[in-house]
C-alpha cells in the first residue's frame, strides 16, 4: 500500500520519478562511483517530504534511533548491510561496543537499541552495550515491553582503548548523538569510533549538511537533466540568535522573506497553487525540538513568550543560537486520513527499509516529529532499490525507489559533510 497523495501524482514529480526509472543504470553507476571516492557513513536515516510536485530530504540523522520501526521482513537486508559495514572497519570483527543514548526510561528508544544489537549479532558480531551514565556502576538489566532484556555495563578505559571489564572491542559504535558534547572517555581512542565524534550535534550543523546536499543535488540533477529544486529545499541561516531576549529577529525575518520569495518564483514557474512556507529550526539537534512553521516574516517578530521559550531550547536543555531557515515542503501523503512522511534507513550504502511517520493532529505544512506521532513500516513489495521498470512511477516499488535515490543523495551529502569536519579537525590539530 502506497499512501494516497491528496494532489494527483502528476506534473513535475511524475516526470522526475519517470526520469529516475529510465535512468536507473546511470544513477546506480554514478552512486557506485561516488562511494569509491568518499567513505560512506556507517548508518543514517533521512526524513523525506513528498508534495506531489517536489520530493526532498528535510533532515538527515547520523545516529538513527528507530530501527525497531522497520518492517521485520527486511531484517535480512539489515544483517547483510551490517556485515559489509563492520568488515570494512574491523575485518576480524572480534567485538563491537555499542554506546547508546542515556534515555534509560525511554522504552521506545531502547527497543531500537535492542534491534541494533540483534542485527549486529545476526551479522556475526560479538556485541555488548556500554553506558555513559555515571550511575551504571555494574551490569544493569532493563526489561523491555516486548519481553526482551538489555544489559547496560559500565565503560572501562585502559590507556587509549575503551571497553568493559572483560571485553576489549575492535570498534566503538555510537548510537548517541553527543548533543551535550563529546565525553573525555571517548576522545583519542586507538579503536575506530563510528560515526566519528565530529558527526555529533555538539559540532555538526544542519546548514553544513544542506550545503553539501546542495552540491550533490546539483551534480545529480545535471546528470539527469532535471531542475535540482525538485529534490532540494532552499535554505538560509542566522547565527547569534537569542529567542528569549529577542536578539537576531531582524536577521531571521529578512532571511525568511528571502527564502519565501525564492519559493514563490519556483511555485509560479511550476504552477503550484499552494502558499509557500518555511520551517525555522535549530541548526543543531534532533527530536523535533525548536521547530516552527512560518508563512510570513511578521510571524518572527510577533512571537509570544511561550513560542519564544519553545524555540529557545533543544535536547539536553541547550540554548539555541544558530538557526536554519529551510524551505517548507508540503507532505500530501496520508495513512488513514492522517498526514504522513517517509523516513528511509540505510546501513553502509544500502537502503535497508523505512517507515512512515504519521501524525493525526498535525497539518501538511507542519513538522511531524512531535509528541503524538506514530510509525508504520513501509509496505515494501520488493527491495526499494529494485524498481519494476514495466510499471508506472506510482507503483509501490517504483515510489520507494525514488525515496531510496533521494535518501542516498542525502547519505552522500553526509559523507562530504563528515569529510569536511574531519579535515577541519585535523587542520586545527596541526595549528594547535
Amino acid at each position: 500500500m502506497v499512501p494516497h497523495l491528496t494532489t494527483a501524482l502528476a506534473g513535475p514529480l511524475l516526470d522526475l520519478e519517470r526520469r529516475f526509472l529510465d535512468s536507473m543504470p546511470v544513477i546506480e553507476h554514478w552512486l557506485r562511483s561516488q562511494w569509491l571516492e568518499h567513505a560512506v557513513p556507517f548508518y543514517a536515516s533521512v526524513d523525506l517530504r513528498n508534495s506531489g510536485f517536489k520530493l526532498a530530504p528535510v533532515d538527515t540523522n547520523l545516529f538513527p534511533g528507530g530501527f525497531n520501526n522497520l518492517n521485520p521482513e527486511f531484517l535480512p537486508l539489515c544483517v547483510q548491510a551490517m556485515q559489509s559495514a563492520v568488515e570494512k572497519i574491523c575485518p576480524e570483527a572480534r567485538g563491537v561496543l555499542l554506546i547508546p543514548e542515556n534515555h534509560t526510561r525511554n522504552t521506545f528508544y531502547l527497543q531500537n537499541v535492542a534491534q541494533i544489537l540483534a542485527i549486529l549479532k545476526q551479522a556475526g558480531m560479538r556485541v555488548r552495550i556500554g553506558s555513559l551514565l555515571p550511575d551504571i556502576t555494574a551490569p544493569t538489566q532493563i526489561h523491555l515491553p516486548d519481553g526482551s532484556m538489555l544489559t547496560l555495563e559500565p565503560l572501562v578505559r585502559r590507556g587509549n582503548r575503551l571497553g568493559l571489564a572483560d571485553f576489549d572491542p575492535c570498534v566503538i559504535l555510537l548510537n548517541n548523538d553527543l548533543s551535550a558534547g563529546a565525553p573525555e572517555i571517548l576522545k583519542n581512542l586507538e579503536q575506530t569510533v563510528i560515526p566519528p565524534l565530529s558527526a555529533g550535534w555538539y559540532t555538526r550543523r544542519k546548514s553544513q549538511h544542506f550545503t553539501a546536499y546542495d552540491r550533490v543535488a546539483g551534480e545529480f540533477a545535471k546528470l539527469l537533466g532535471v531542475d535540482p529544486w525538485l529534490i532540494n529545499p532552499y535554505f538560509a541561516t542566522c547565527d547569534r540568535v537569542n529567542f528569549q531576549e529577542r536578539v537576531g529577529e531582524e536577521c531571521l525575518a529578512a532571511q525568511v522573506d528571502q527564502v519565501l520569495e525564492k519559493i514563490r518564483v519556483k511555485y509560479a514557474e511550476y504552477g503550484v497553487q499552494h502558499e509557500p512556507f518555511v520551517i525555522v529550526k535549530a541548526d543543531a539537534g534532533t527530536y523535533g525540538m525548536g521547530i516552527m512553521t512560518v508563512k510570513d516574516a511578521s510571524e518572527i517578530t510577533g512571537l509570544n513568550r511561550k513560542q519564544r521559550n519553545k524555540m529557545a531550547v533543544v535536547k539536553e536543555g541547550l540554548q539555541v543560537s544558530d538557526v536554519l531557515i529551510q524551505e517548507g515542503v508540503y507532505t500530501f501523503e496520508q495513512i488513514n486520513e492522517a498526514v504522513a512522511e517517509p523516513v528511509i534507513y540505510m546501513i553502509d550504502h544500502y537502503v535497508v527499509g523505512g517507515f512512515y511517520r504519521v501524525h493525526t493532529t498535525r497539518g501538511v505544512d507542519e513538522n511531524l516529529n512531535a509528541p503524538g506521532m506514530h510509525f508504520m513500516p513501509l509496505a515494501f513489495e520488493t527491495h526499494c532499490t529494485m524498481p519494476n521498470l514495466e510499471r508506472g512511477p506510482d507503483d509501490t516499488p517504483n515510489r520507494f525507489y525514488a525515496y531510496g535515490v533521494v535518501a542516498r543523495l542525502a547519505l552522500l551529502a553526509a559523507s562530504l559533510e563528515i569529510e569536511a569536519a574531519e579535515n577541519h579537525a585535523e587542520t586545527a590539530l596541526e595549528h594547535a
